[in-house]
């Protein structure tokens, strides 16, 4: 299956996806190699098949064809088993390419959700740097204005 691009992180100039496309063409190739020769296999033992069907007149040379025919046929089962085998295969492959690219694109979505954590976390940073600055400031002035010393002291006695 295709191994590649899955662990790397798939920065580099063509690395990991161009390997990976590379072997996907090369297995698309062999699969199509084993479609044409399974179907043409199918074909050219169908024909026989029909061919040798045909009623002769001589005894002997009917469980020759008889032979012949039972071996055609599994030469077809045969091919046919081979073809479905292909069919689940190219299932399988299906599946796994589609986790593939779902891995690749959950990498994406952390790398973009992380950068912007990071970003997130600097704004705050700097907001809450600001927010001190400006408190101190607002205490600064307020310990040194003028209604603050012209205010009466607090009687506690008031509030028994």
């Amino acid at each position: 299956m295709n191994k590649g691009g899955i662990g790397g992180a798939g920065v580099g100039g063509g690395g990991p996806t161009a390997a990976a496309a590379v072997a996907a063409a090369q297995k698309q190739k062999t699969l199509l190699q084993r479609v044409d020769g399974d179907i043409g296999n199918i074909v050219d033992n169908f024909s026989f098949l029909v061919n040798v069907a045909r009623v002769n007149d001589p005894p002997v040379r009917n469980s020759q064809e008889a032979f012949m025919m039972e071996m055609r046929a599994a030469r077809m089962v045969n091919a046919a088993d081979s073809l479905l085998k292909l069919v689940s295969e190219l299932k399988q492959t299906a599946i796994f390419s589609g986790f593939a690219s779902l891995t690749d694109h959950v990498d994406q979505r952390t790398e973009v959700l992380t950068q912007l954590a990071e970003t997130t976390d600097v704004m705050l940073a700097r907001i809450g740097e600001e927010a001190a600055a400006s408190l101190k400031d607002l205490e600064s002035h307020y310990y040194s204005s003028a209604q603050r010393t012209s205010l009466p002291p607090m009687d506690d006695s008031l509030g028994q």
